[in-house]
């Protein structure tokens, strides 16, 4: 991996994301594939109700599609296709607005992951971003300022959920969290929310491939005071760091800045609750939810 670190504004690891716009490539590529569609259907002579019925889609759904608030799915595009003549070059889009269906930041990352043989990370605001639940990531991109609109909302909670499919991978990786006491307390998007969070992480944490960990709040020394961090060990033996700090996230790859993390996250899962007192501990904050 060549250079120290590589700096660019993400949609959150974990967090809801702070960054003033998700304006890139991928937003580029959905709005032509909007117009094409819309260019299609009106060079047919069809309203957007007329085509709907044909697609056997609403015609709220088509307006929103051609508006580039719905990312369409693979079927649309077909149905679309054969409904208008296309011989093909609509479907052909399906490839395109599948990679754009997500933010370039967040498919960088999630690249990131699928190189990973070995994820460890210190979360001290918010559940890891790959043990959410969708409820609570929902919620949690619901808390951003300024706010989303509703389809980026629903795009970046898509693409959290997308970056969780690691778990299904052969062999799966391992990853190692250790997560803030104060993480399993903060009721966001309310408590059933949270306490389905927690049950989410009672069942991902007796995966073989999953250790949780708890930092409690009653700890007297915590090496990881000064924040949140992430390591990657990928294929190849290389290993990269990242780390998250409002507007900024950066991906670190300077061998000195990597040895302190490294030692940094040790001690903090030294000082932390073994994996299965971790989960007692869940538990007991589960009941008391």
């Amino acid at each position: 991996m060549g250079g120290g670190r590589t700096d660019y504004t993400a949609d959150g690891a974990d967090g809801p994301g702070w960054d003033p716009g998700l304006e890139d490539d991928s937003t580029a590529v959905l709005k032509a594939v909007s117009r094409q569609l819309k260019l299609w259907r009106e060079a047919a002579g069809l309203r957007q109700a007329e085509f709907g019925a044909v697609i056997g889609y609403s015609e709220d759904l088509v307006s929103a599609v051609e508006r580039g608030r719905r990312i369409p799915q693979p079927e649309y595009l077909d149905r679309a296709d054969e409904a208008l003549g296309a011989g093909g070059r609509i479907s052909a889009m399906k490839k395109d607005v599948e990679e754009a269906r997500y933010p370039k930041k967040v498919r960088d990352l999630a690249k990131l992951e699928a190189e990973a043989v070995e994820l460890g990370a210190y979360v001290n605001t918010v559940v890891h971003g790959l043990l959410q639940t969708e409820d609570y990531a929902r919620a949690l991109f619901g808390q951003r300022h300024p706010a989303y609109a509703e389809d980026e909302l629903e795009r970046l909670v898509a693409a959290r959920m997308a970056r969780q499919s690691l778990f299904e991978r052969r062999p799966a990786p391992l990853l190692t969290v250790v997560q803030e006491e104060t993480t399993l307390r903060r009721p966001i998007g309310g408590r059933m929310v949270l306490r389905q969070q927690l049950e989410h992480l009672l069942a991902i944490g007796e995966l073989r491939t999953v250790k949780i960990q708890v930092m409690p709040t009653s700890s007297e020394e915590h090496a990881g005071l000064a924040g949140s961090l992430q390591l990657w060990k990928l294929r190849g033996g290389a290993t990269l760091g990242h780390d998250e700090i409002q507007l900024t996230s950066r991906v670190i790859a300077d061998p000195k800045e990597l040895q302190v993390l490294e030692m940094r996250y040790c001690m903090i899962r030294a000082q932390a609750l073994t994996p299965r007192e971790s989960l007692g501990y869940i538990e007991k904050v589960r009941d008391e939810t």
